[in-house]
């Protein structure tokens, strides 16, 4: 939570309904998959996607969808923020909010290419789709 208060004040975002968002939906995760219990994982941060890597040619894709998918266990390193200032404008760019691409992380499960197909959907329409 530090680090979206921290976001908040020196960038104006995200939003209070956006962290409550992505908020229960990690405890809804918690509570529906995980059964209320923590998996005791942690991620190491250079195990992680490079930011530069790419999924059909979009950069910061792998790496989000790694972040997304330890959010919603648990297993964030401390140092790593799901929704920090690079995730916001790469989830806008295609259609989508926070817990709008953590949903879909979630309902997408291990399916990348499932992932990929709904975000490619979802940046071609004006509003985008997936909210």
């Amino acid at each position: 939570m530090f680090d979206f208060v921290e976001d908040l004040a020196e960038y104006g975002e995200p939003d209070f309904e956006t962290v409550c968002g992505v908020q229960e939906l990690r405890r809804d995760y918690l509570k529906t998959v995980m059964e209320g219990r923590f998996s005791g994982y942690v991620a190491a941060m250079d195990g992680l996607p490079k930011k530069s890597d790419t999924l059909e040619g979009i950069a910061w894709l792998p790496r989000l969808i790694v972040k997304a998918r330890l959010k919603l266990r648990g297993e964030l390193p401390p140092e790593l923020m799901y929704g920090c200032g690079g995730d916001r404008p790469f989830v806008r760019r295609m259609g989508t909010t926070l817990p709008g691409f953590l949903k879909l992380v979630w309902e997408c499960g291990d399916d990348n290419r499932a992932i990929l197909e709904a975000l490619k959907a979802s940046a071609k329409t004006p509003q985008g789709s997936l909210r």
